[in-house]
């Protein structure tokens, strides 16, 4: 039965890097990630010092699993449960002729290679406007945007690498995971989505209002759907990638925003 191959790979996975969420509720750092012993325990934000921040992230996002509590294990549990139900349902939902449409399919491929595109250069833009205008907010939201996408697409590619999952233009949709076959065009989680998802957090955290959170947060809504409707991916690859992308996003600004 194919269920609880990627059941037991989703789970475990799901848990490692959903606890790297709990830095939302505090703007201190995880409890494992490195500190200069003879610098300031929060570097200002700039290029110079993004490389060091980039390697805390990694060191903080791949050693979350020894940080799960009682207190911060809700999060992970219901991401994992939901997962599991979504990956039930994948093969049901592509194999349906809605689906099976080339030119919604090629449309929806077309929109979000766009959003993509938009989402790529907005932390470019904003970092660009911030050092023209001499506005430090500006520039410290589009590095730690850029740090955000460069993040997730480690998470991304590591992921990947491990589930070895088909397309669902492979073998009528069945979704299987680990299959050497697959190479490096696994599917599961779509890096659409979660490069999307993590700078559209990084800049609502920066720029925290309605307005903002509706236009990022429903522009990447609108990729992961897209990723679906052009049948590059199942709904369990986007939901995966959109829910790692957006903690991801929250935790870098989280941890590395300057105090003021």
């Amino acid at each position: 039965m194919l269920l609880p191959n990627p059941v037991r790979f989703a789970a475990p996975l799901v848990l490692a890097l959903t606890i790297c969420a709990h830095a939302q509720n505090s703007a201190s750092p995880l409890p494992d990630a490195p500190e200069p012993s003879t610098e300031p325990q929060d570097q200002p934000v700039t290029l110079h010092n993004t490389p060091r921040h980039f390697l805390q992230d990694q060191k903080a996002i791949w050693t979350s699993p020894v940080r799960i509590r009682d207190s911060n294990a809700l999060g992970p549990v219901l991401l994992v449960l939901a997962t599991t139900v979504v990956i039930s349902a994948d093969h049901q939902v592509m194999s349906s002729s809605k689906l099976i449409d080339p030119s919604l399919n090629s449309h929806a491929s077309t929109a979000s290679s766009g959003l993509l595109g938009g989402f790529v250069a907005a932390p470019v833009l904003i970092y660009g406007l911030g050092d023209l205008h001499h506005d430090e907010h500006a520039t410290e939201t589009g590095i730690l945007g850029g740090e955000a996408m460069l993040d997730s697409l480690v998470v991304d590619e590591v992921i990947k690498l491990v589930s070895l999952r088909e397309r669902p233009t492979v073998d009528n949709a069945h979704g299987k995971f680990f299959q050497s076959s697959v190479g490096t065009d696994s599917s599961f989680p779509s890096t659409h989505s979660m490069i999307v998802w993590a700078s559209a957090a990084a800049i609502a955290s920066e720029y925290s209002g309605w307005g903002t959170e509706i236009t990022a947060y429903g522009l990447a809504t609108g990729l992961s759907t897209a990723r679906v409707l052009s049948r590059q991916h199942f709904p369990s690859d986007v939901l995966v990638g959109s829910a790692v992308g957006w903690m991801i996003g929250r935790y870098v600004v989280r941890r590395h925003r300057n105090a003021d």
